[in-house]
């Protein structure tokens, strides 16, 4: 009889155990889930939950934005955000020019922003050719951002033929302005092409669906496009957000 009451009672002890245990986790989650939460906020103005936890916020943009007025887009402030820096198109493929680069690239600096340039990559033209047409465009200056090698389609391109192509690019375009280029890149391609091949560049990923960025090298990434469908002041149509992902000191690491 002692000993039946005994291991009723440890029983009973265990279940306890457990259900404060599953209470613990429970709390545990819900805090993680606030406290993750807190980290992001809709502002208004912007249209859009912006991850509060950085410092560094900007734009890229391209002709498809139409005309920008760059001195109201520099004077917007909401939420305690403004925006710092912007990544102009410059070009695309082996010949062609975004018709908005050079007024883009001229206001945005005037009006008092970091400037990047980037140019959109055809993996079926030739990539020295791509290189030349974006450094005959492209004439960086001290304290602007490094190039961008923006990479959203592989065409059905051999992988190996394709990372080559990307590989001349990168190293004709670091030769000329003597600093790294950033690859731009959405989750999948980085998988199928980056991740294992260009682990020193410097990595600007585009993810609409992760607020935790833990699948991407996190000593190379350095940007973070988390919306495609903001607003600014001055910019008609919606608005590619990005935001700096290292501390904000290394800012100067990714510029000439």
């Amino acid at each position: 009889m002692s000993q039946s009451v005994s291991l009723r009672t440890l029983y009973i002890r265990y279940k306890l155990w457990v259900w404060l245990g599953l209470g613990l986790l429970l709390v545990g989650l819900v805090w993680r889930g606030c406290r993750a939460d807190k980290q992001w906020q809709h502002i208004k103005p912007f249209g859009i939950r912006m991850p509060l936890k950085y410092d560094v916020h900007g734009i890229d943009v391209s002709h498809h934005n139409r005309r920008i007025d760059w001195k109201r887009v520099s004077q917007m402030q909401a939420g305690g955000i403004r925006l710092q820096f912007a990544f102009i198109k410059a070009t695309e493929g082996a010949t062609h020019i975004d018709r908005q680069f050079a007024r883009n690239w001229r206001e945005a600096k005037a009006a008092g922003l970091l400037r990047g340039a980037y140019h959109f990559y055809h993996p079926r033209r030739d990539p020295k050719r791509q290189a030349d047409n974006f450094i005959r465009q492209v004439k960086l200056q001290r304290g602007d951002l490094a190039p961008v090698l923006d990479f959203e389609i592989d065409r059905g391109i051999p992988a190996e033929e394709l990372i080559d192509g990307l590989r001349i690019w990168l190293t004709q375009v670091e030769a000329h302005y003597d600093i790294r280029p950033i690859i731009y890149v959405n989750a999948n391609f980085y998988k199928r092409y980056i991740a294992g091949n260009f682990d020193d560049y410097p990595l600007w990923i585009a993810d609409y669906s992760n607020t935790q960025l833990t699948r991407y090298d996190t000593d190379k990434l350095v940007l973070w496009q988390h919306n495609k469908n903001g607003y600014v002041n001055g910019i008609q149509g919606f608005v590619d957000f990005n935001v700096f992902v290292p501390d904000p000191d290394e800012l100067k690491k990714i510029c000439l």
